[in-house]
């Protein structure tokens, strides 16, 4: 087996096919751990966990404590964050692979024909090859912005002192985590997007974000278009037909990723692809049977816990011929600002697209929930969506580590279990994840205390 690119879902797949007999051959051109590690989940959330401390001594005088002046020291942060991905890489090194029995060539792939790959010291003619190269930042064609510096999620980390006034172009998940995050360390910062903000998130939930941003004193700029960026940097930003420039000290490109598919030579091989990635079929196969992909190059969505998912069905289809259905994953997303966006399956407006008015959506605010109350933090809420007979379509929950939250409603929906299983589930109290049993519990109410229970129990009130 050949597997090209060591992130997230090349690795696994690697790890699983060496331990269970196979030879396998591992090409990766970059850092071993790919994206995930080095530049993107790992340093990311070591950066926020910085800011978030930071953010929770200013606020801290609201439960009575009083810090003093804080300061940040920008070059112990950074310090936080390399050394957070110094502890998690020799999970991910050359050497744990070679000693799993995996031959690791430290170049860049390039297919050949069909079923042989070769860099620029090694070929390898395999029955099984798997594209796992993930994906880069994404660079919008905005005129001038070739000519000067940007920063990305791959050059970010490098800083050394704090950017004074930040420009991110996008709203997205990238966008909102790390602009909140420079703030919260002393950055002024301009978040600038040309739609909503989060705008592929329950709008509710990106109300939440957006109060919360503006509260830090970010300021966030919706339905913008950056028409020209100049030395400064300056963006020129066009709104409604208006015009102005936004000045900073560094600007940050993060309008989302696109699959690193470039100097493969896929068409050697004849695999199709799209502007998503590698097509595949519900197996992760490509159109050459030999050939999978995993991960973000198989442009189903980009996440480090989706790429590992994947890896565990390319393993089970390609080592013991299993069937299996990547369309059938429940794949949970988080965004790890502060209130986090924790969410799986449909989202109310997706709901309705599909079902209409066969669409039940219960609410549940953490303003309602006594360990929020007692932390001082009731920002947020629960929402449940379900068909009218209870078959659950999606959750979404904002607030505090929503996306520690949200691993009961994966668990819910890729076992497809029932309401009435949720409610019988005992919740410690006081706890934030409470709210998954009350949003269950909620959609009962209505039938349970209804005027035909009321007669029902009435009746039965007399045979007591």
């Amino acid at each position: 087996m050949v597997v090209i690119g060591a992130g997230a879902g090349g690795l696994s797949v690697a790890a699983g096919a060496a331990q269970l007999g196979l030879k396998v051959v591992l090409f990766e051109k970059g850092e071993m751990g790919g994206d995930c590690l080095n530049y993107g989940c790992v340093p990311s959330k070591a950066l926020i966990a910085a800011a978030e401390a930071a953010h929770q001594a200013h606020a801290a005088s609201a439960l009575g404590i009083r810090v003093g002046e804080v300061s940040i020291d920008f070059s112990k942060v950074m310090a936080h964050v390399h050394a957070a991905i110094a502890a998690i890489a020799p999970n991910d090194s050359q050497a744990r692979f070679e000693g799993l029995g995996v031959q690791v060539v430290r170049e860049a792939a390039r297919f050949v024909d069909h079923r042989t790959v070769a860099s620029d010291s090694v070929r390898v003619t395999a029955r099984k090859i798997i594209v796992a190269t993930g994906s880069h930042a994404a660079v919008p064609p905005i005129p001038g912005l070739d000519a000067v510096p940007y920063l990305t999620n791959e050059s970010l980390f490098g800083l050394t002192t704090l950017p004074e006034r930040l420009i991110v172009l996008g709203g997205g998940p990238i966008g909102v985590e790390l602009g909140q995050a420079f703030r919260r360390l002393g950055s002024e910062v301009v978040i600038i997007e040309a739609d909503a903000l989060l705008g592929r998130e329950d709008p509710d939930a990106a109300a939440e974000v957006l109060a919360q941003l503006r509260a830090d004193g970010v300021e966030v700029m919706t339905g913008c278009r950056a028409t020209r960026i100049m030395s400064g940097p300056v963006v020129e930003v066009e709104a409604k037909g208006q015009t102005r420039t936004v000045t900073g000290s560094h600007l940050l490109v993060a309008v989302g990723r696109s699959p690193a598919l470039s100097g493969l030579d896929l068409d050697k091989a004849g695999i199709e692809t799209n502007r998503n990635g590698i097509i595949t079929d519900k197996s992760l196969r490509s159109s050459n049977r030999r050939v999978y992909a995993v991960g973000d190059a198989a442009g189903r969505g980009q996440f480090t816990h989706l790429a590992g998912a994947h890896a565990s069905l390319v393993v089970r289809r390609a080592v013991f011929a299993l069937p299996v259905n990547a369309d059938a994953l429940q794949v949970p997303r988080v965004t790890y600002c502060d209130p986090q966006v924790a969410s799986i399956g449909l989202g109310e407006s997706g709901a309705r697209e599909i079902h209409g008015d066969d669409v039940r959506v219960e609410h549940f605010d953490f303003a309602e929930n006594d360990r929020a109350i007692a932390e001082g933090d009731t920002r947020g809420f629960g929402k449940l969506v379900t068909t009218k007979k209870g078959k659950i379509l999606g959750v979404t929950l904002v607030g505090r580590q929503a996306g520690d939250h949200i691993h009961l409603w994966s668990l819910v929906m890729s076992a497809g279990l029932k309401l009435s299983q949720i409610t019988s589930m005992i919740a410690p109290y006081p706890t934030r994840g409470e709210i998954g049993k009350r949003l269950a519990g909620q959609w009962y109410t209505p039938a349970l205390f209804s005027d035909r229970t009321r007669r029902l129990v009435a009746i039965l009130k007399h045979f007591a």
